[in-house]
Formats: structure tokens, C-alpha cells, sequence
């Protein structure tokens, strides 16, 4: 369940939205960078003290895509530089970070830098940022000592039912647990294949890649990041002009190339990318085209990574 008490902070004026409930004022939908910012993680900040909490919990994370729909330009590092190493260790779901980590997450959501996650501590607290500045603190208290303060900071607080960014745990698309069940049917797989690709999304819109081996499978295993989504895929084919050649026209695909040195790199490309994705990667030992359309997208095997009491806790 949700928390009880859900309200909404910008710094909108409710009196400047029309009958829709659409604003008509003047703010500009972007992050001033300064006070206005400030003052919504300030006002976070009292809502999380009334409500007794100091850490939470990440869930759900994510990072610009190949399409970046902020108003302001992605950054490097999508606005995490300082908080996770530049692999994102410790950027995952389920992860626990302190207040203000917290708070500086906010702020790389306000300014639209391309990460993004839920913030939350069960069904106590909640925080969610979504477009244009607007930001949903939800508690299991009334929290009317943080509803003033909010005011005093000259931001809007209002109460509503219930966060639209609340995650919908039933609308999950996948449900198999990285289980050892699911392991006895990668092992078969390698029996018959001999090598395969494994897809590791440890935070939504990244990747690690792995071409794994009845040899290598356990050290692969070992170092999966908490929660990914594992999708198991054909292993890379070794004529790799033969893949350019068949690559589709008016569509994009993801394109998977392993180097000479054994790294595995991926691109999203398009047509208008085949000259110089060629170029590139003239000297691959192997490669694959995966289709992006979800009416094609046939892993062979799809699961995500449960707790370790066993628990799929992940919401892929």
C-alpha cells in the first residue's frame, strides 16, 4: 500500500491553472539551479524529519537512453558524478542511501541530467520527481509541521490521493526469478550452444554484456549486479560483415561487437549510422544485431536477479 498522506510540491501557483487543472503562469518548467531548487529539496528534507526517516531506498533506477527527453541536455555521468563510480556500483534497485544522497538525486532529477529512480522506505515514505519540476513527497503521517515549512520556503504543497508516479507492482513484465532453476536451463542451453550472450541490465538503459561458457558461467555469475534483468541471447556471430550486410533498412537495432581485446560494446544505430558503425568496428572478432521492437525481442531466456533469501523483489 501507498503511503496515506501524498502531496504534491512545485512552484506553481494553484491559482494560475485553468479548469483542467493545467498551469497558465509565467514559472519556467526548468531548474533554476539555485534557490527555487533549494527549496524543494529543503522542503523534502522536512517532510523526511516529521516522518522520522534518514536513509531510503532506491528503486527502480534508470539512465538517458539513446533518446533523451529532458529539457535540459543530458550530462556525463547523468548528474550521478560524486555520488556512484562512473560503473554505477551501488546505483542499483534496492540499494539504501542515506538522506543526503538522497536529496542529491533529487536535484539530478529536477535538473533533468538523465538519471532517474523512485525513492522510497516501504510503504512510510515515498519520494517520486516528474516532469517539469513537480515532485510527490508521500508519508504515513499528515506531516503539517513540513506542509508550513514547504509554504515558508514559497513552494506549493498539495494534498492528494495518491502519487501518480507510484510504481504498479502487478503491471511487472518480468516475473521469473534468476533462480537455480533458471541456471539448470542457461547450463542446458550452453550444452547444446557451446557459447551464448547474456544481457546484464543492472539499472534501466544500461548494460553490461557478457558472452558466457559452460568455463566461465560461475565467474560470470559471481559478479552480476544486485537485481539485474538477465536476458540470454544467440551468441555473437563471428562473420561480422555478414551481419552489417543484413542490417535493416528504415529501423533502428541495437548493435553487439565484441573487440580484439575481448570487451563487449553495444550501440542503438539506424541507417544513417551504417557507414560509420562499419568503419568502426572493421576489426571485431564477432557480432549481433538485436531488434528493438518488442514484437521481435525473442531472448532465449529472460529473468531477474531475486534477494538472496530468494525473493523477486525487483520490479522489471
Amino acid at each position: 500500500m501507498p503511503p496515506a498522506f501524498v502531496h504534491r510540491i512545485t512552484k506553481y501557483d494553484p491559482a494560475d491553472r485553468d479548469e483542467h487543472g493545467y498551469y497558465t503562469g509565467a514559472e519556467d518548467t526548468a531548474s533554476d539551479h539555485g534557490p527555487v531548487e533549494a527549496a524543494h529539496l529543503a522542503a523534502i528534507a522536512a517532510f523526511a524529519a516529521a516522518s522520522d526517516i534518514d536513509r531510503l531506498e532506491i528503486r527502480e533506477p534508470a539512465v538517458t537512453g539513446f533518446v533523451h527527453f529532458g529539457v535540459e541536455p543530458p550530462v556525463e555521468g547523468h548528474g550521478l558524478g560524486g555520488l556512484f563510480p562512473p560503473d554505477l556500483t551501488g546505483y542499483h534497485d534496492g540499494a539504501e542511501v542515506s538522506l543526503p544522497v538522497a536529496l542529491e538525486l533529487v536535484r539530478a532529477m529536477l535538473r533533468d541530467q538523465g538519471a532517474w529512480c523512485r525513492l522510497e522506505v516501504g510503504d512510510l515514505f515515498t519520494v517520486h520527481v516528474g516532469w517539469d519540476q513537480y515532485v510527490y513527497v508521500g508519508s504515513d503521517r499528515p506531516c503539517a509541521d513540513a506542509v508550513a515549512r514547504t509554504r515558508e520556503l514559497g513552494l506549493f504543497p498539495e494534498l492528494l490521493t495518491a502519487s501518480p508516479y507510484a510504481a504498479e507492482v502487478d503491471e511487472a513484465e518480468v516475473t521469473e526469478p534468476a533462480d537455480e532453476h533458471f541456471w539448470i536451463r542457461v547450463h542446458t542451453a550452453l550444452a547444446s550452444r557451446h557459447a551464448l550472450l547474456l544481457e546484464e541490465s543492472h539499472v534501466r538503459n544500461a548494460a553490461r554484456w557478457h558472452r558466457i561458457t559452460p568455463e566461465n558461467l560461475d565467474t560470470v555469475r559471481a559478479g552480476l549486479g544486485p537485481r539485474a534483468l538477465l536476458t540470454v541471447w544467440p551468441d555473437l556471430t563471428p562473420d561480422v560483415g555478414a551481419v552489417l550486410a543484413a542490417l535493416p533498412q528504415e529501423e533502428s537495432i541495437e548493435f553487439v561487437w565484441e573487440a580484439q581485446d575481448g570487451t563487449i560494446s553495444h550501440a542503438i544505430v539506424d541507417d544513417t549510422d551504417y557507414q560509420a558503425l562499419s568503419a568502426h568496428v572493421a576489426d571485431a572478432r564477432a557480432a549481433c544485431a538485436l531488434p528493438l521492437s518488442l514484437a521481435e525481442h525473442r531472448p532465449l531466456l529472460c529473468a531477474a536477479l531475486p534477494d538472496s533469501d530468494g525473493v523477486l523483489r525487483a520490479r522489471w
